[in-house]
């Protein structure tokens, strides 16, 4: 099983597309629909001991927040308490603080995802204008200590500027080629925030969106003719389900089934962005792992789409939500629609790869549900 732990709501960076637009929107209309839980402090109250009973051999941990790193003592805790037993660590984090992480605790993390926007001005523009170079500066500190894990590129396309997949995705390749990071996803920034929608302005935005992901998969194909393969998660996870190597429809994240969070209360949500939402508990730590309830996508809309089965519903909160109008929820569809017919336009060639042995299945393996996006 997979779990994010919520170590902090604190942040140190103050992002547009999060802590801006959150302080934009303070009446959405959710707390008359969800009941959220306010004893849950800013920071985890969670004893490593307590964690320790709850979590199996084989259970994967993924610090998350806020910001994990303000809390790398909190961390250090966690895995002395855990000590002995067989759990892998991951870390979500925006970099900065990357180069704190003492070598003892280096050592027992396996991934690290990272978010980075794109380009050094894409970037700066939604994090502030430093994050781009001490994020990059910190993993190359991290790869001189000796790091060898997983390391993924995290990337928000924000509307209405950062339409362009195609540009930024294709400069984190020149970082994966520096040997910085290893893998790349993005989430667009759509359906999460009840004022930010205007129908002209994002209309706009997913028919360039929609153009660039065509070209990008044009370019992901070429390269794998050349038998160059680029572990682009969006376009690995499709590529998997429609091939069915992968034969789960539910959500490609695993919300709800295969990955949890547990809020700094102990509470066990069925997703991180609504880690203290009552509605969306599935159980406790000090209840045990066995007592999970699964949450599933109800929306009978998505549930009757042909895509469905590839899609799983995009994401739990967006479907549960629905904070934006029907117009702006087809136009999102519209971007899933189009990045799936366009794995699925070049999946014969990719098959006669397959078959004259230039690429084999297990190029295209992943793990699931430790956060990169499938959908975005």
């Amino acid at each position: 099983m997979y779990y994010h732990i919520v170590l902090t709501e604190r942040c140190n960076l103050k992002c547009k597309y999060c802590y801006e637009k959150s302080m934009k929107e303070f009446e959405n209309g959710l707390e008359k629909k969800w009941t959220y839980d306010d004893k849950a402090p800013f920071d985890s109250a969670v004893k490593g001991e307590n964690l320790k009973n709850f979590l199996v051999d084989g259970d994967t941990l993924i610090f998350y927040g806020g910001e994990p790193l303000i809390m790398i003592d909190k961390i250090e805790e966690i895995i002395k308490s855990l000590d002995g037993k067989n759990i892998r660590y991951y870390i979500q984090t925006n970099g900065i603080l990357l180069n704190k992480l003492p070598d003892e605790i280096l050592k027992k993390i396996s991934k690290i995802l990272v978010s980075i926007d794109g380009d050094k001005e894409i970037d700066g523009f939604n994090k502030g204008k430093i994050h781009y170079d001490m994020a990059v500066r910190n993993i190359k500190i991290l790869r001189e200590r000796g790091f060898r894990g997983e390391i993924v590129a995290r990337m928000v396309m924000a509307p209405p500027y950062c339409f362009d997949v195609k540009k930024q995705v294709l400069h984190l390749v020149k970082l994966i080629k520096e040997g910085l990071f290893d893998s790349i996803h993005w989430q667009i920034d759509a359906g999460f925030y009840k004022n930010d929608f205007d129908f002209d302005s994002f209309s706009d935005y997913v028919k360039k969106y929609n153009t660039s992901v065509q070209e990008l998969v044009t370019w992901w194909l070429s390269e794998l003719q050349e038998g160059r393969v680029w572990k682009i998660y969006p376009f690995f996870g499709i590529l998997a389900r429609i091939k069915k190597w992968d034969t789960e429809t539910r959500l490609p994240c695993g919300a709800g089934y295969a990955n949890f969070t547990i809020n700094t209360y102990g509470k066990i949500s069925a997703c991180p962005i609504m880690n203290s939402v009552e509605n969306f508990y599935c159980g406790s730590v000090e209840e045990g792992p066995n007592k999970l309830r699964e949450i599933k996508i109800v929306d009978e809309k998505c549930r009757s789409c042909s895509y469905f089965d590839i899609c799983g519903g995009r994401c739990l909160y967006w479907r549960s939500a629905k904070l934006w109008p029907p117009e702006g929820d087809e136009l999102i569809c519209k971007t899933i629609k189009n990045i799936i017919d366009s794995i699925r336009e070049i999946t014969p060639k990719i098959d006669l790869l397959l078959k004259n042995q230039t690429l084999k299945e297990e190029d295209f393996s992943f793990e699931k549900y430790f956060g990169p996006e499938i959908i975005p």
